[in-house]
């Protein structure tokens, strides 16, 4: 077929069809164009009653979990879902009634197997009726992404804390060592010395014990932690970096206060912001952890006495490879916001009258 140049062969968007002119509503539109939308749709939109029992599915369910709509419809929304996401889910219901609710769900598929879908959904109030509107998103392969990312960075962390740590175990070998030679050659209080020997087995233990830590994949258990318990878990672990530089890591007590989450993360972000307050310090100081509980959250401040961070790359902290270390990946600020967002909980960056910076995480009860 022969195109003239001059002939216009694009459609005319200026001019709607006679039959879609005085359409006002979305719910208007003709069945294969709703169905269109509706199968390139990314995510999947449900409807459920107050007993949880699925009365409207959009049939992109079936490119997420293979089940058919009709196969779908008449369940309850936690028939194929774990029962410790289903206790989470109802908690988030409870603790926050009315509010908007965004979780990460796993849902069991028609093949067997679990897949980790984002999870947005609110009441719905239709006169006397109340419905539960749902938005799901297959994340399976964004979290699979993210675990990569901070698998990568954990490795990092523990290489570059391999020489502080070295140093720090060599001391109580040593200590053991002298003993075990005072006890060959028979000397007496030995009973002293194995106290002595045991209290420095203990600290290898504890050292080796958060490296290890390190190399563990992040966990989905959450429950109430003890935020003290997370601190000087992370005090045990960075403690001999800090030591190699003359920083003293100093916590503010009283300590109180318990958080719901995920110890392994919280932890991870823990690490994280207080190895990165060590290598913002280029002379002797001090490093202070504190925690604030009040009615409303549970605030963990971080204050360095570095050189502060320039306002100018302020707003750029926690993009993805923004880093001010020649050796930086620009991750592990990264990877921390993303943990503390599942967490509802938020990251502030601030300046410090004298000199340094405070990062300060706030969980919201």
């Amino acid at each position: 077929m022969e195109i003239n140049n001059n002939d216009d062969i694009s459609p005319k968007y200026d001019k709607k069809p006679d039959n879609l002119r005085n359409i006002k509503d979305v719910s208007e539109l003709p069945h294969r164009i709703l169905e269109w939308i509706n199968m390139n749709s990314d995510g999947v939109f449900i409807l459920a009653d107050t007993d949880g029992k699925l009365i409207y599915v959009t049939t992109a369910i079936e490119k997420i979990i293979g089940y058919k709509v009709s196969e779908l419809i008449g369940t309850y929304w936690y028939e194929k879902i774990p029962l410790k996401d289903v206790e989470y889910v109802r908690k988030q219901v409870r603790e926050y009634p009315g509010d908007k609710k965004n979780v990460n769900i796993n849902v069991l598929n028609n093949d067997g197997k679990y897949i980790l879908l984002d999870c947005k959904f609110e009441q719905y109030v239709d006169g006397t009726d109340t419905y539960i509107l749902a938005y799901l998103k297959d994340i399976t392969y964004k979290k699979e992404t993210e675990e990569m990312m901070v698998r990568s960075e954990k490795m990092t962390i523990a290489g570059q804390l391999a020489a502080g740590i070295a140093h720090e175990i060599r001391n109580p070998l040593t200590s053991l060592k002298g003993f075990l030679q005072l006890l060959q050659a028979g000397v007496s209080h030995k009973e002293e010395y194995f106290h002595v020997m045991i209290d420095e087995i203990d600290k290898i233990e504890a050292i080796t014990s958060e490296l290890l830590f390190i190399s563990k994949p992040l966990t989905e258990n959450r429950r109430k932690e003890s935020v003290e318990q997370m601190i000087e878990d992370v005090i045990v672990l960075l403690q001999p970096q800090a030591k190699l530089k003359n920083i003293d890591l100093v916590v503010q007590q009283p300590i109180h206060g318990e958080i719901y989450c995920d110890r392994s993360q919280i932890k991870q972000v823990l690490i994280n912001l207080v190895k990165n307050a060590i290598e913002a310090m280029h002379t002797v100081g001090k490093i202070t952890l504190s925690v604030n509980c009040n009615h409303e959250s549970v605030d963990v401040s971080i204050a360095d006495e570095g050189n502060g961070i320039p306002d100018d790359i302020l707003h750029k902290l926690g993009e993805p490879f923004f880093t001010t270390k020649q050796s930086g990946t620009g991750l592990g600020l990264l990877i921390s916001k993303q943990i503390l967002d599942s967490h509802n909980a938020t990251l502030k960056i601030k300046q410090n009258k004298i000199k340094g910076s405070t990062f300060q995480l706030v969980f919201s009860k």
